[in-house]
């Protein structure tokens, strides 16, 4: 796909929305525009969710799971990224669910609903999924909700994601298997993810060359 003059409309969490940057010029979003020439709308919204939440965070924000806004996203579009789940297990309070799931208040439910009202909403339209980096403390929830179980490591929503893009045929950026991210290694916590999650512009340089990369090979 020629990114130059195409409309591409970003679905995220806190790292689409650009936290971590010294600027919002510098976040991936932003980089692809100046860069490629496209025009790209950010929805990223910080903290949000995949999953519907069963009880209400401190912060309404974080309510806004995925499903809730793709009314809101303007109506014409070339391509549409969705990047999430990585809050889903950081302090998430959805089980996971199941397969079978088509509820919104399980991560399973949320990604088939979502993958199914983008399809509708835009049926022209290139639909890409990216996994979530890795972050510290993978193997817990790092937060202070209390999960439900099922539960499973960052691993598994990872896997969770990519079973049900799968399903859609959609096509799935594993940005977990293959940035080259990974905080726990002391060198590129300090370059790229120094708090362990959220990139630093050099961070953000590193994860725009890859999207664009992907997204070219369309």
């Amino acid at each position: 796909m020629v990114l130059k003059g195409k409309t591409i409309l970003f679905l995220g969490d806190s790292i689409t929305e650009g936290m971590g940057a010294s600027d919002v010029s510098k976040c991936y979003v932003s980089l692809i525009a100046d860069e490629e020439g496209a025009d790209c709308i950010n929805y990223g919204i910080s903290g949000t969710r995949i999953a519907r939440q069963r009880k209400p965070s401190e912060d309404p924000k974080h309510d806004l799971d995925f499903l809730s806004r793709v009314p809101k996203m303007q109506e014409k579009a070339d391509c549409i990224v969705v990047f999430g789940g990585t809050n889903d297990f950081g302090h998430g309070d959805a089980p996971l669910g199941t397969f079978e799931d088509r509820s919104p208040y399980t991560f399973y439910g949320a990604l088939h609903l979502l993958y199914i009202a983008l399809i509708e909403k835009y049926p022209d339209a290139h639909i890409v999924v990216i996994t979530p980096l890795h972050r510290l403390m993978e193997e817990d929830a790092c937060g202070s909700v209390q999960k439900e179980t099922p539960t499973t490591d960052l691993k598994g929503y990872v896997e969770i994601i990519r079973q049900v893009a799968q399903y859609y045929s959609l096509p799935v950026l594993d940005l977990f298997a293959t940035s080259g991210l990974q905080p726990s290694v002391p060198v590129i916590q300090e370059k790229f993810l120094p708090d362990g999650l959220h990139p630093s512009d050099e961070g953000y340089a590193r994860l725009a060359h890859q999207i664009v990369r992907f997204l070219k090979s369309l």
